[in-house]
């Protein structure tokens, strides 16, 4: 690192030995930068060709407002991300307002009375659970009668698909696969590895529709769930597919008649995709589809620069620094609440929006536990921005993701380390 760097990240309170030590480790991840490099590469013509084939035109972005009939930007994007994610159709609405969102919209639309969900790879995300009922909350799907059962994951974490074989019944109409970790120690799915749940489903009950909460995975690789047999798959724009740049917002791809039911859900029967204002916000959403690969690129990045600094700290990362990539979530062990509170407080000292802010633990509606949340990003809430968020909980498991830039992220992981420094959690080494 130059004297100019260095003398730069001073005055940003990184000590020499920190930017040293995190230059060091950042070498030795440089070979799996370029693999990055590649997929964003490959994904950012994927978008571009489904912009083209649409002919998205300046005229998509104009607002509607009311009712929102005949929103041509609206229906032609979602026409994109259909062609993006290999698919029959596609529901992306500003009314959407979270991940969670998303998946509720989609489990009550496809699911009816005496129904049965299962989840194929153990206890769903925290919040999912009270959609469901595994937590009582007002308006569960237990509530109407649709019942559930969890495949818990093997010994080794993985899914187990003998397990999941034997779970399927009668009433089976959904299977949900959650590709990311959430608050569970353990290996994001790659869609290969999705594929592999999805076609062992279906042998057991071929139409038996394969839901897959796609959070935080879009654009990681060069392939998605809908192309290896996802009936249908949910994320948030707020996160990967928006770019940074969706203000709001989430997005449901997959077979024609699911989606129709799901846009039933959303807005009401007999209205289904034909109404739903977009309210000025579809230019945001068409630029951050289009940035969405690059952005995802800067995040993973980070992600893997992140594993190499606190592996070589001593402390247990997943994935490591030379593991396949399947999301853009680094979780990492720090064995104390001390180091948990000091790693959060780097993170959110090194926003860009309330970076003079301390996190702190507080009991977050829809979580089981007391959660800690550092972010200091543009749209309230977008984990494709920095940050990291943890339950206050043995092991104390910190996850960190994002990064609208790759400097950013870099200098989020430094100044993490630093803070930890400060606070007597570690110590470089020399």
């Amino acid at each position: 690192m130059n004297e100019e760097k260095i003398t730069l990240l001073e005055a940003m309170e990184i000590s020499p030995a920190v930017s040293a030590f995190c230059e060091k480790q950042e070498a030795s991840v440089r070979a799996k930068f370029a693999e990055i490099d590649e997929i964003c590469e490959y994904n950012q013509w994927k978008v571009l060709d489904a912009f083209q084939k649409e002919r998205v035109s300046d005229q998509h972005f104009e607002t509607t407002s009311g009712y929102g009939y005949t929103d041509i930007g609206r229906d032609t994007l979602e026409r994109v991300f259909a062609r993006v994610f290999h698919t029959e159709d596609a529901l992306v609405r500003p009314q959407i307002i979270s991940g969670t969102h998303a998946l509720a919209v989609t489990v009550f639309g496809l699911l009816r009375p005496g129904d049965e969900i299962v989840f194929a790879v153990g206890t769903p995300y925290d919040t999912m659970q009270g959609v469901v009922g595994i937590r009582p909350e007002k308006g569960n799907l237990t509530e109407f009668g649709v019942t559930y059962k969890i495949v818990p994951l093997n010994e080794q974490g993985l899914p187990d698909i003998e397990a999941l074989k034997k779970a399927i019944g009668p009433k089976t109409r959904v299977v949900e696969i959650q590709r990311s970790k959430g608050y569970d120690y353990r290996k994001t799915l790659s869609p290969r590895e999705i594929g592999e749940i999805i076609k062992a489903a279906k042998e057991v009950k071929p139409d038996v529709i394969a839901m897959v909460d796609n959070c935080y995975g879009e654009f990681v690789q060069t392939i998605e769930p809908t192309d290896v047999g996802a009936d249908i798959a949910v994320g948030s724009l707020i996160k990967n597919a928006g770019g940074g740049l969706a203000p709001i917002g989430g997005y449901i791809v997959g077979k024609k008649e699911l989606v129709e039911l799901c846009a039933i859900r959303l807005t009401s029967p007999g209205l289904g995709k034909e109404a739903g204002a977009t309210l000025g916000v579809t230019k945001s959403l068409y630029q951050g589809l289009f940035f969405a690969p690059t952005v995802t690129a800067a995040a993973v990045k980070t992600a893997v620069f992140a594993a190499a600094v606190f592996k070589a700290l001593g402390f247990k990362v997943l994935p490591e620094p030379d593991e396949e990539r399947c999301d853009i979530v680094e979780a990492i062990t720090l064995n104390s609440e001390q180091g948990i509170l000091s790693f959060c407080k780097g993170v959110q000292f090194a926003a860009p929006v309330d970076s003079y802010v301390t996190p702190i633990p507080w009991d977050m509606p829809g979580y089981g536990c007391p959660i800690i949340m550092a972010a200091g990003s543009f749209n309230s809430g977008a984990s494709i921005e920095l940050s990291a968020d943890a339950p206050i909980t043995p092991p104390y498991n910190v996850f960190f993701q994002g990064g609208l830039t790759y400097g950013h992220g870099k200098y989020g992981v430094m100044r993490a380390v630093m803070e930890m420094v400060r606070d007597g959690v570690i110590k470089i080494p020399e």
